[in-house]
């Protein structure tokens, strides 16, 4: 995928309505809206409920599209397309078309076991709580973990059972609508519950994917707010240069910037393009995880030196870079992406 792509009408409603998405927590009804119509809620519906399956390359450079029109968007399309790949992986048939009735529907899940079911004769009775449930306010169904009898389970659960809790207080992706979902003693039919595990690697990447790809994105819409400056007739202050462009350490640290911006973007489409190997040792597997570490650092950095080139005017809030700013330091600081877990696991891997 090429940076600075031209952006689709879709995206130029997303990235319109990306400030009010922040100051209400939540996706707006024509965000909402805008993902469904682009077919990017049906991005891993199986194809026999309506929906296109789309391979981890489809869904990288869709949800960067995303990303950089609107950072929350983009990761609430990537938690949808998590949620409904671990959905069609876990869950019986009869679930499965429940869940996937509305292909292009928005669905959120958490796969933490922070509840217990106990059995009863028709299904479980359901007590618990989910926190960051992402998209969750807008979302109709639930993919939610839980433990039962002392086992990892997951249960398909609508939206209406649940009860919302408001407690995403962030600096950044506020408007992922991160909230806390709850349930107490819900009566979940047993057909909608299944028993789980860990996700095998290939699905573990594609996972990762998920997350870092948003985050990619950000970079990307935060790297055309300073090039539109570039072409604009603001002037480093107190510097004889009439525009900024005019200034060599200023283009050298653009350049550096893209620099920093492409080699996430290829990282991300090296893991996407080899995603379904299931033969990599456990070496190379840590690699990978090593590689969407290094991609998201390279967004953090590139965000910084897109500051520094700004300026202080860059801090305002009707400024749309420095919501990129936070929106990638939240992101990529998600334990998918976490840098000193991914050197220790490769370390561990390379002295086995």
């Amino acid at each position: 995928m090429k940076i600075n792509q031209p952006i689709t009408e879709y995206d130029r409603v997303l990235s319109a309505h990306a400030d009010e998405t922040e100051r209400h927590d939540r996706l707006t009804a024509a965000g909402v809206d805008a993902l469904r119509d682009s077919g990017s809620l049906a991005l891993r519906t199986p194809v026999e409920h309506g929906g296109t399956w789309s391979d981890a390359p489809t869904v990288a450079r869709r949800l960067t599209e995303l990303g950089r029109a609107c950072p929350s968007a983009g990761w609430i399309a990537g938690t949808c397309a998590t949620s409904k790949t671990m959905t069609a992986l876990s869950h019986s048939a009869s679930a499965r078309k429940e869940f996937f009735a509305d292909p292009d529907a928005l669905v959120c899940g958490s796969g933490l076991p922070s509840a217990q079911g106990v059995r009863e004769a028709y299904g479980l009775r359901v007590t618990g709580r989910w926190d960051n449930v992402s998209g969750c306010e807008s979302a109709e169904w639930a993919n939610l973990a839980m433990m039962v009898d002392g086992a990892y389970h997951v249960a398909a659960v609508p939206l209406a059972d649940l009860t919302v809790e408001r407690n995403w207080h962030m600096a950044g992706m506020r408007g992922t609508g991160s909230q806390r979902l709850v349930a107490d003693g819900l009566l979940v039919p047993a057909h909608r519950v299944a028993h789980g595990g860990p996700p095998e690697p290939p699905v573990q990447l594609f996972l990762g994917l998920c997350v870092l790809a948003p985050v990619v994105g950000a970079a990307q819409g935060a790297l055309d707010v300073v090039q539109d400056m570039f072409k604009s007739d603001r002037k480093p202050f107190m510097t004889s240069y009439m525009r900024m462009s005019d200034s060599p350490g200023a283009r050298h640290w653009l350049a550096d910037v893209a620099s920093l911006v492409n080699r996430a973007n290829t990282a991300m489409f090296a893991i996407a393009d080899a995603g379904e190997e299931v033969n990599r040792t456990e070496v190379e597997r840590a690699q990978v995880r090593t590689s969407l570490a290094g991609a998201a650092k390279d967004c953090r950095s590139a965000l910084e030196l897109l500051l520094d080139l700004h300026g202080s005017s860059g801090f305002r809030d009707s400024n749309a870079l420095q919501r990129y700013w936070r929106d990638v330091a939240v992101g990529s600081r998600h334990p998918a992406l976490n840098a000193y877990l991914a050197a220790e696991g490769l370390g561990s891997a390379l002295v086995a």
